[in-house]
């Protein structure tokens, strides 16, 4: 699943961040993340590989822009956010617009309303099965190579679980665990401030309630239905490309500040393909992620948009393309326009 997942929910970033055991926050130290960004390296090193996943970025519709105005007759303006659930300074800060379109709304709404450590702590309590083999016979271990598993098995001990544990942990829950950089769960353990939470602590400056479009069970539910084995195949990839974490974030970092947020999605299937896995077994992360999930969106974000003066935040993924939210929105009678 790489860094996607810092684009599609906002809960499975943060558990991958603060990961089941979180450091101690006062020892650690702020620290700047930074990586290569491998799709400039993909121009240099592979030019026609690049051409392809900007070609393909280049025809996915409403990806130009993260802040989009949405309008309709007789009913005040609100507005759509495009998010990154990370904490890079670069990403993480509201601009002016945003800011001003925030305290001029009159709700607020986040993928998931409340984010704090005991709500994505209960949920965890409560869908213990989402994460875990319970039948006492399906294990991670048999369904990866020696190498696979071993590689696994330091990544969960160096996110502060026994690696003994690595064979009972469901293969999606591993890839977020492989996605996330060492230097990212360090600077939230440090008490960095992901963009969602900036968008919560500006609306409650104006005694704005924040509200969420969704539960944290609801996008541990949708991550865990991702068929078992896409989320095998798509774990494989990931293990690849286990030293490249602080690449793959700096990466997904430079398309949302460049905004070109339309080629994550082909830039990860390139990837895939080039370790031999076809793009079809993201099929699966796809509908349900995405498709499934941005339907549900904009009807929990309907009765807000009809009142007006909203104001939505969701991760950028979310946004463009046909099944996006600009296109559904649009679908309902709004005039959306790029903002920003």
């Amino acid at each position: 699943m790489f860094r996607l997942i810092a684009c599609v929910s906002s809960a499975a970033a943060l558990i991958a961040c603060f990961s089941i055991s979180r450091p101690a926050a006062a020892e650690e130290t702020a620290v700047q993340c930074r990586g290569n960004d491998m799709l400039a390296e993909m121009q240099t090193k592979s030019p026609d590989l690049y051409k392809k996943v900007m070609d393909e970025s280049g025809k996915l519709s409403n990806s130009e822009a993260v802040l989009w105005k949405i309008e309709k007759p007789g009913v005040a303006p609100s507005y759509l956010l495009g998010t990154m659930h990370l904490s890079d300074p670069r990403i993480a800060e509201l601009s002016a617009k945003a800011k001003e379109a925030i305290a001029q709304s009159k709700s607020v709404a986040l993928e998931v309303a409340d984010l704090s450590d005991k709500a994505v702590a209960d949920a965890m309590a409560k869908a213990a099965n989402l994460f875990v083999y319970t039948d006492g016979k399906t294990t991670l271990n048999a369904q990866l190579s020696d190498d696979e598993y071993k590689k696994v098995q330091q990544v969960i001990a160096k996110s502060g679980m026994p690696g003994e544990l690595a064979g009972l942990l469901k293969p999606w829950l591993v890839s977020m665990l492989l996605a996330t950089s060492d230097c990212e769960r360090k600077q939230v353990a440090s008490g960095a401030v992901v963009l969602d939470l900036r968008v919560a602590a500006e609306a409650k400056k104006y005694g704005i309630t924040v509200g969420g479009l969704e539960t944290v069970e609801d996008q541990l539910a949708a991550l865990a239905a991702v068929p078992d084995d896409q989320q095998v195949a798509m774990l494989k990839v990931g293990i690849k490309y286990t030293d490249r974490a602080d690449d793959m974030m700096e990466t997904l970092v430079q398309m949302y500040v460049k905004r070109q947020i339309g080629a994550a999605m082909p830039f990860q299937l390139a990837l895939a393909a080039e370790s031999g896995t076809p793009g079809s077994v993201f099929d699966g992360f796809k509908q349900t992620l995405l498709v499934d999930r941005n339907v549900k969106m904009r009807d929990a974000a309907a009765p807000m948009l009809e009142k007006g003066n909203a104001f939505i935040a969701v991760g950028a993924l979310h946004l463009p393309g046909p099944t996006g939210l600009v296109a559904l929105l649009r679908e309902r009678g709004y005039t959306i326009s790029a903002a920003e």
